[in-house]
């Protein structure tokens, strides 16, 4: 058992502090996966500007946001469920649909389980290979698709970074589709992935009132405190979704953030070329100074295996006492004891870890 993700998520450092005595502003984070080049000027001047407004309600229907939303992707704003984080939206899927057995691809994101089993569904899960970068082969994704009511895909998934292509994503839409099941793509890490590589099938989803995509904004531009997702689905879906929403979850400054972080192509730009070039640069370090196997991930962070007989939680611990988070997944289902997550960051920070991690890993050699 992992010692820091006890609530069942990185970034937790009030734990941290906790454990190790350190107070939580001094740690530095590589547990959450968060562009590490803050929030954009704009949404804090934003926040700023408009403090004043908590003494009012927020709009319930979300509409200012869902408008400017609608215009950048090029959907109809009924086709939109704005959420209080990724996590809401995924829970309202479960809620107004029901499904009585999901189907997970592991490993994945934590959530997709527990929050499944929180409403009553049964779990039939599918494991990718290590050979594959633990990205399933086809074929079992169709057996899988066959004896559910709903599966969960991550793209890019997380904790792996693999991503699935456009054709692939069509042909599991249109396999969910002829079986009347759900496809829930959880997409809260594309926008940090290269022009080239974003795969979506967004563009179809006309095609599939079946699939469901799910993106996050606080991931991407830096606000993870305010909580902002959304989900994008057939109008019909839409409805479910919404009567089964709390009333006024999404605050007035998460909304207010949103909008202006919805005009930031610059920002946008800046971010895939920075976490581009900083995840090559750890993977390489990684892999050369170390000789750890790193996952080809598309993403803001890097799935990592070390090597026997090193384990993720000795090194989390390691690490922590020096002020440094980092994510065990040794409870992912599908991984091993050897894996950790480590979310890319700035140079400075990256070299900081790098050079934390070779005092560690030397001391632990001298031990052994």
């Amino acid at each position: 058992m992992s010692i820091i993700e006890k609530h069942g998520h990185g970034g937790d450092v009030l734990t941290a502090q906790n454990l190790f005595g350190i107070p939580q502003e001094q740690f530095l984070d590589f547990s959450a996966n968060i562009n590490p080049l803050g929030p954009p000027e704009s949404a804090m001047n934003a926040i700023m500007d408009n403090i004043h407004t908590i003494v009012h309600y927020p709009d319930p229907v979300h509409r200012s946001l869902c408008t400017r939303l609608a215009e950048k992707l090029g959907i109809l704003e009924e086709k939109l469920v704005i959420g209080n984080g990724a996590a809401e939206c995924m829970a309202l899927v479960l809620l107004a649909l029901q499904p009585k057995v999901v189907g997970i691809v592991y490993p994945s994101f934590s959530e997709y389980t527990t929050l499944s089993r929180t409403f009553g569904a049964k779990i039939e899960p599918c494991f990718g290979p290590i050979e594959n970068n633990f990205k399933p082969v086809m074929s079992d994704l169709y057996q899988l698709i066959d004896k559910v009511n709903l599966v969960f895909i991550g793209q890019p998934n997380n904790p792996t970074g693999i991503l699935y292509t456009k054709e692939e994503l069509k042909s599991l839409a249109i396999h969910a589709r002829n079986t009347n099941t759900y496809l829930v793509i959880d997409e809260a890490f594309i926008d940090f992935v290269s022009t080239q590589e974003k795969y979506t099938i967004l563009d179809k989803l006309h095609h599939f009132p079946n699939v469901i995509i799910i993106r996050s904004m606080t991931k991407f531009y830096a606000i993870p405190g305010l909580r902002l997702g959304y989900s994008i689905c057939s109008e019909e879906v839409a409805l479910l979704l919404k009567r089964k929403q709390v009333t006024w979850s999404v605050n007035s400054l998460a909304l207010i953030a949103g909008e202006a972080c919805l005009q930031e192509s610059e920002y946008e730009e800046k971010t895939i070329d920075f976490i581009e070039s900083e995840r090559a640069y750890l993977k390489e370090k990684f892999e050369k100074e170390f000789s750890f196997t790193v996952l080809p991930g598309t993403a803001n962070f890097l799935l990592v295996r070390l090597p026997v007989p090193m384990t993720a939680n000795e090194l989390q611990s390691k690490m922590g006492q020096q002020g440094i988070m980092i994510r065990s997944c040794s409870m992912y289902p599908g991984l091993s004891e050897q894996d950790f997550r480590i979310a890319v960051r700035a140079r400075k920070e990256n070299n900081k870890f790098l050079d934390v991690l070779k005092k560690v890993v030397m001391n632990w050699s001298e031990v052994e």
